[in-house]
């Protein structure tokens, strides 16, 4: 289960491993991800990773998990991901820890896993679909120079779903 480290000041982002889920599903049974589709079950944690490695192994790219620099403990997963049910590839994220949010690892991961995505693809663009209530997810977005796109078309039916784009070297 090869696949590329990246290393940012603090972090290390990783291929996941069956042993980060533990760690990832305090986040995604509790309310804490509610706006990202959450809670979940065990077992839909275990088939969404499932899923996960399967486009690693399909695309080459998918969520990283994140740990501290020295660590190997997952603390998030970030990064790129493409399921069949999108129609283009997201740029996603979620720390599995409240305390490790508002210290700007969030942006430290996104920023490496997007320019790594857009070096090592031929994409120039993802999205990020986020739930419209969900304004940390909005700030990461524009911090990260992506940009509002109301025609982008989503996977999510008729939920509400505020759609940014990331463009390859920053904004188009």
């Amino acid at each position: 289960m090869g696949g590329p480290v990246l290393w940012t000041e603090r972090l290390c982002l990783r291929r996941p491993r069956r042993e980060d889920i533990p760690a990832s599903y305090a986040f995604w049974s509790s309310e804490r991800s509610a706006l990202m589709g959450g809670p979940w079950s065990m077992e839909t944690l275990v088939a969404e990773t499932e899923g996960l490695f399967a486009q690693w192994d399909k695309h080459g790219f998918s969520l990283f998990t994140v740990c501290r620099k020295g660590e190997d403990s997952g603390i998030g997963g970030i990064g790129p991901f493409f399921p069949e049910t999108h129609p283009e590839p997201e740029l996603g994220w979620s720390l599995w820890n409240a305390a490790d949010e508002g210290q700007g690892l969030a942006l430290e991961a996104a920023r490496a896993a997007r320019d790594w995505f857009f070096a090592s693809s031929s994409y120039r663009t993802a999205v990020s679909y986020t739930d419209p209530a969900n304004a940390r997810s909005h700030r990461l977005c524009e911090r990260l120079g992506a940009v509002v796109d109301a025609t982008a078309p989503h996977p999510y039916g008729d939920e509400p779903t505020l759609t940014y784009r990331h463009f390859a070297g920053g904004r188009a």
